[in-house]
């Protein structure tokens, strides 16, 4: 666990005020304690299931390839420090839908022992080969909304891009689109945000990817990151899909996985600064910075290397 990685290095670590770093090392087994519940929405067949088994490879979340949805009601599932909630496929049954919206709804409005909203973040799933999203807005606009707490804590992924167009421009050996799939794709992008925009009057910033041909899943998940609260945004981390070739094909309009390591490495460094403030009195934090940065690089280094460009 990275927060293990941590407290090794900082028992290792120049810091001589003994009875200091045992009070900072007991905030860090503290900061292990917490979980980040993020929760998965969408239409039936959208790619629920699939998606969190891309980002996170662990065989968690049944893929259903049948007519019938795997998922009758909530799932939560439970990896490390993340809690992972899978809701029922919307848009078969207006009157299942009608129970799975109230059992939604009363899933964001459930609070942790401290009294906050216990949900972190709702990734909404929009099916990219989907014209008909009626019931994914009205979800939106009627339960996500009302009830998030922050609206800057819902994502909107649109899933299946490689069948934006029924499966044609999308380059099969290379597994990601051409360009004629690519312009077809930024407007359904535009298309998302303003309807939103129209509905709910909340800005957001639509993301298109392929859990099937693992495209943009680096920037999937940093969309999902920048969306969690921010001392929290490293939690995901030990849960991650360990294999290499799974964020390699995205565009290349930013380097993800670069920023996906600097946002670990700041929320890292808030959290024990946190912690630190937490523990000891005073000037005494001011002098613990500068080994904490070094230990945070040491960590994310070892635990995030499989997504390779490592930061110095």
């Amino acid at each position: 666990m990275i927060l293990d990685n941590i407290k090794d290095e900082f028992k290792n670590s120049g810091f001589d005020k003994v009875a200091d770093k045992e009070k900072i090392i007991n905030h860090i087994e503290l900061l292990k304690k917490q979980k980040l519940n993020v929760m998965f929405v969408g239409a039936t067949g959208v790619g629920k299931s699939s998606t969190i088994n891309a980002i996170f490879n662990m065989e968690i979340a049944k893929v259903g390839y049948d007519v019938n949805p795997e998922t009758a009601t909530i799932q939560k599932y439970e990896i490390d420090n993340m809690v992972l909630w899978d809701t029922p496929g919307l848009g078969d049954n207006p009157e299942k839908d009608k129970r799975y919206a109230i059992e939604i709804a009363n899933a964001l409005k459930q609070k942790d022992e401290n009294g906050e909203l216990l949900i972190d973040e709702v990734v909404v799933l929009i099916d990219g080969s989907n014209r008909d999203m009626k019931t994914t807005y009205e979800v939106i606009e009627k339960i996500i909304v009302p009830y998030i707490g922050d609206t800057k804590r819902i994502v909107i992924a649109i899933n299946q891009c490689d069948m934006g167009l029924k499966g044609r421009y999308w380059n099969y050996d290379a597994s990601q689109p051409e360009q004629q799939l690519v312009s077809f794709l930024d407007e359904k992008v535009i298309s998302v945000r303003n309807r939103i925009l129209e509905t709910t009057s909340i800005v957001t910033n639509p993301i298109y990817y392929s859990a099937l041909y693992h495209y943009n899943i680096s920037k999937l998940l940093l969309a999902m990151i920048t969306n969690m609260p921010e001392t929290k945004r490293f939690l995901f981390t030990d849960s991650l899909n360990k294999n290499p070739e799974i964020w390699k094909r995205n565009d290349e309009l930013e380097n993800y996985n670069n920023k996906i390591q600097e946002e670990v490495k700041g929320s890292l460094s808030k959290a024990l600064d946190g912690a630190a403030k937490g523990a000891v009195a005073g000037a005494t934090v001011g002098g613990l910075i500068p080994i904490i940065g070094s230990v945070i690089g040491a960590a994310v280094g070892a635990v995030l290397g499989f997504l390779g460009g490592l930061i110095e």
